[in-house]
């Protein structure tokens, strides 16, 4: 038994990059290509037809900038306690 899969239609590509942050003071930048193709599995018995999306990584880097002299963590406090961390 023979089973063929051929494209249907063009494929789509979309360049897109992203920004994440990573730590204090790094940036996690991924520029990566969406690809997105409608194919068709011919079987004997049946023919089918799905959308398959991917996407590949092209470029990672990460950006470091400028260490701060003071950092604050205030996350789980309210404004009342983070008043007399600053004080």
């Amino acid at each position: 038994m023979k089973i063929r899969i051929s494209s249907i239609g063009n494929v789509e590509t979309t360049l897109k990059s992203e920004f994440t942050a990573q730590g204090i003071n790094q940036t996690l930048h991924r520029i990566y290509l969406e690809v997105v193709c409608n194919v068709k599995v011919l079987t004997p018995f049946k023919d089918i037809e799905r959308k398959i999306t991917n996407q590949v990584l092209l470029a990672e880097n990460v950006i470091v900038g400028h260490i701060p002299d003071n950092y604050y963590n205030f996350e789980g406090t309210n404004e009342s306690d983070a008043l007399e961390v600053v004080e």
